[in-house]
This record gives C-alpha cells, structure tokens and sequence, in this order.
C-alpha cells in the first residue's frame, strides 16, 4: 500500500481537530449555527496555517445531508466525497494554473446551473491572487451577485495583491501563524497515535524549524522519521536540521559567566572547525539568556524541552541577573551587525568580547573576579583615595587611622559620585569640556584641591585647555580659586558617563517590555504575525 504523508494522513476533517485559529472557527460556527452564511469567504495566512483546510471543512458543513451544521457528520455520502476528493459539486481550482481570462469564463459558465446532487456548488479558489486582472473582472459580476446554490470559498497567502473591488465583496478572514506551542503539541499527538519513539528535544526542534507553519513542521518530521530510520531522535533532529549542538551554546554561556576571555577566545577558536551559522549560535544564545532571566525572575519556571530547569538554575546562580541581560541584548545586536563584519566568525568573536567589556561596572556576579574595564572596586583591587576629615564638601568616606573597609569604601565612593554628578549639573560648561567632566568621578576635596579619576576609555578627551576650563568653572561654582589634579584610573563608583548609560539602557529594557507587553501590539502578533524590531524602540523622554 502506498505511503501516505503525514501532512495529508493527518489533516483535519472538521472544526473540533484543528490546531490554533480559534478567531475563525468561532465566527463560521456561528454563521453557520444561525444559518447567517455569506455567499463569498476569503480565507488569508502564509503557507501551511490551514487555509484549504477551513474552506473543505466548511464545504462539507455546508453539503452535509444531515442539515447545515457546525460540524459536519463525516460519514454521509457528502462529506465522504469531500474528505476524497471526487465530490462534484466542489470545484477546487488552483488559480496559479488557471490564470488566464479564458480559464476563469470557462469556470463561470456553469455557475447558472444547479448542484449535481448537493445543497450548493462551491467554489474554491486557491492562490486567487495569482489571477489575471482580466480574470478578477470577469469574476466580479458573478462574486457580487451569484446564484442562491453558488458559494465561493477564496485562499490566499498574498491578500494585498487582490483589488479592492473583490476584497469588498468577501468576508475576510485571516489565519495566523501558529504559536511554537501549539505545533509542538500537534507533533506529539501524532507521534503517540503513530507509535513512533520520540525525544521531547527534537519535537520543539522541528516545531520551531516549522515557523508558524504546521504542514512544513509535517513535513519536516515525515523526513526525520526517514533520517532516523523510525525514531525521532534531539541528535538526527539537529544533524537533520543543521541547528547547532546544545553543549556549545551552554559552554559559551559558562565561560561568559566566568568571564574568562582567554578560554572565551580558545572555545570560538574550536568552533571553527565545527563550521557553525554564527547568526544561529547568537540566536540561540540569546534564547538561552532569555530562559535564564525568566528564571531569575520567576522562580517557578520549570524550562522547556531546550532548557531543562537544571541548566537554568545552575546558570542563574552563576550569571547576576543585569549581566543576563546585557548579554540578551548584545547578543540580538551583534547578530544584526554580522553582515556588516568582516567576516562572520570576526563579529560573532567581537559580540562575545562586548558582553565582557560592557559588563555593568557594579555587577556582583558570582564567579572569578574578572579584570578589565567592567571590574571596580575592591574586585580590581583598586583602594579608594584616601581623604581627610577637614575635607569641607567632600561626600566620601571620613579617613580613619585604619584601613577602611571595602564595604564603607565603595559606599562612600558612591556617595562622591552622587555629589559630583550634582556638581557637574551646576557648572557652566558645555562640549568638550563636560564630556571630560562626565567620564570623572570624585575622588575627594582638599581645600582648595579637587581630586578626580578619569575613566581609562576616555583618556583621549583629556586635553590642558580643558583641564584648565573645568577647573575655572569649578572655582565659579565654589566661589574660590579650585585646583584639580586628574588621575587615569578605574573610579571606584559610577561616572555621570557611565550612570547615565546605565540608565538610558534600562530605560531602553523598560520601554521594550511596555511595548511587547502592550495589548495592541500583542493583538497584532497573535492576528497577524506582526514582528517588533527591537531596534527601532526609542524610549519616551520626559518633557
């Protein structure tokens, strides 16, 4: 007997076993319930989301001899017609073949005539955007005004390309891409009703390689059970797929947390001989970055088939939660600037070295001390400068005989910070010369002398001139002659430079999760498989 594929086998024969488009069965249910049925329906949605699906299965609603109804009974002599293909009062037409004006007057000149032997003749037109305009003319009449026993059930993945004119005289209904969820689902029914062994790992592999599309999930699972020769198997599925082995991406987010750029760099180095789609490992890096921060902030989160929760605890104790996010969203940043590397392997090893880099400066990540301009503090090893009690605006720490503590230290350090940042939004000074007072931060005030450290990075913006203007502008400030003495250094708390980053990208997370979580935008994902840039979201300064 010849095989049949599992997209075919397995497709739905009525309303209740259908995955996903509630919106739609809801409405023709209850057309059909209350017998308020329109002559034409288009039915819109990319490839594989059940478009002919719905109109065969409304065909035979409509057709069953048991009386119109929302659900058909499969078993008279209608729908087993249908459900094979041979009914003659269906006529499917597949319009990317017939497109010619000819071809569709042909197919009307039958329209007049009553059904064979059904309630109604039903026209279903697939692709009917691939129809001639000369073809949309000719059908319009007819769409507009058809016979009482004539219905039109139109399909198409392209509904922009209809004109207005024929959209206007349909109900129109528009299928969406099915949700990552739902498919998976799908796939394990199957797979248990065909008592195929399976591994939970490569259902959502297919699943997600399917995107939205449950045929080409079908598809795809009807050639991994070939490749596996009868199993379904997270290893074939990978293989199969091309999609990159778990363990690298776990590694590289294990020698993140470290923060070991040496061994960071010797990892990708390895990866080279794996031949990897650097696009895809930032992909999924940053899928796993996601999982985890869920996991921080909602500690019931159990994972997923991808994540198991083992991996997600062990990551959350060892990664703090702003690290995870910095790494999130450089990661989607550096997969979006691959195309503009020199080559692929170069950006994907520059997107790992900017994870570290811009690591926040107060992160208390559990781990390996790690140096380099992200480590501040006692971590660097750094000691505060000291000051005296006579310092008169100072907001450091008082100097005590003994050695202050690391604690007290930092705290103070912050508290300078907070002071000079006060200071510097007083001082009378503009371009360059603010931009070397932002990236300073107060070490302590002696009198008439101001002691400051300069963020090493932006070293280059030190000039005599501008020392010179910032010292005159401190001293009208103070209303006394000031001397400033500048040190390049790691500051032991924030610059004004550095706070104010912090807080535009927090800003930036904020306005991103307003806007996915915003009901409007999540009607549009769900309805219509609407995609959000992250990097088009600004966040709304206040006035």
């Amino acid at each position: 007997m010849a095989y049949t594929a599992l997209a075919r086998k397995w497709r739905p024969r009525s309303f209740a076993e259908m995955t996903g488009q509630e919106h739609v069965l809801r409405a023709l249910g209850n057309a059909l319930a209350s017998g308020r049925v329109h002559h034409a329906f288009l039915f819109a949605g990319t490839r594989g989301v059940g478009k002919t699906t719905v109109a065969r299965i409304f065909a035979k609603c409509l057709n069953c001899e048991r009386g119109i109804a929302a659900e058909p009974c499969g078993e008279c002599a209608s729908c087993r017609e249908i459900d094979a293909g041979r009914s003659v009062d269906l006529i499917e037409v597949d319009a990317a073949s017939r497109t010619r004006v000819d071809d569709t007057r042909d197919l009307l000149d039958n329209v007049q005539y009553a059904p064979t032997r059904s309630r109604f003749k039903i026209y279903l037109i697939d692709e009917v955007h691939m129809l001639s305009t000369h073809s949309f003319n000719a059908l319009l009449k007819t769409l507009e005004e058809p016979p009482p026993h004539v219905k039109f059930l139109l399909a198409t993945t392209d509904p922009q390309k209809l004109p207005v004119t024929v959209l206007s005289r349909c109900l129109q209904f528009n299928l969406k891409r099915l949700s990552l969820s739902l498919i998976a689902g799908r796939l394990q029914h199957i797979l248990k009703a065909e008592a195929i062994e399976y591994e939970p790992g490569a259902v959502q592999l297919v699943a997600r390689a399917g995107d939205g599309s449950l045929r080409d999930a079908l598809s795809l699972l009807d050639q991994l059970i070939a490749y596996g020769n009868g199993r379904v198997g997270e290893a074939d599925a990978r293989a199969m797929l091309g999609t990159i082995d778990r363990e690298h991406v776990v590694r590289l987010a294990e020698l993140l947390a470290g923060g070991d750029a040496g061994a960071l760099s010797d990892y990708t180095r390895q990866l080279e001989d794996w031949s990897l789609d650097y696009a895809e490992l930032l992909e999924q890096l940053a899928a796993l970055f996601e999982r985890v921060a869920l996991k921080q902030m909602v500690p019931a989160f159990d994972g997923d088939e991808l994540h198991p929760v083992e991996l997600l605890q062990r990551l959350s104790g060892q990664l703090a939660p702003e690290d995870v996010q910095l790494y999130y969203q450089v990661a989607l940043l550096g997969r979006r600037d691959l195309a503009l590397a020199p080559d692929p392997r170069t950006g994907f090893r520059m997107t790992l070295l900017r994870m570290l880099a811009f690591r926040p400066a107060d992160a208390a990540a559990p781990g390996p001390v790690r140096a380099g301009p992200g480590t501040v503090g006692a971590a660097a090893g750094v000691a505060p400068a000291p000051t005296t009690a006579a310092t008169p605006a100072a907001a450091v720490a008082p100097r005590d005989d003994a050695a202050p503590s690391a604690s007290a230290a930092v705290a103070g350090a912050e508290a300078a910070s907070a002071d000079w940042a006060r200071i510097l939004a007083q001082l009378d000074i503009n371009g360059p010369v603010r931009e070397l007072a932002k990236h300073c931060a107060l070490l302590e005030r002696r009198g008439p002398l101001l002691r400051l450290a300069l963020d090493p990075r932006s070293a280059p913006v030190r000039t005599r001139g501008r020392e010179e203007s910032l010292a005159e502008a401190l001293s009208r400030h103070f209303g006394e002659p000031v001397r400033i003495e500048i040190e390049v250094r790691e500051p032991v708390a924030d610059t004004p430079a550095r706070a104010g980053e912090r807080e535009a990208q927090a800003a930036q997370v904020a306005a991103r999760s307003a806007l996915e979580s915003d009901p409007t935008v999540v009607a549009m994902r769900e309805r219509f498989g609407a995609t959000l840039h992250p990097e088009s979201i600004r966040p709304i300064r206040p006035s």
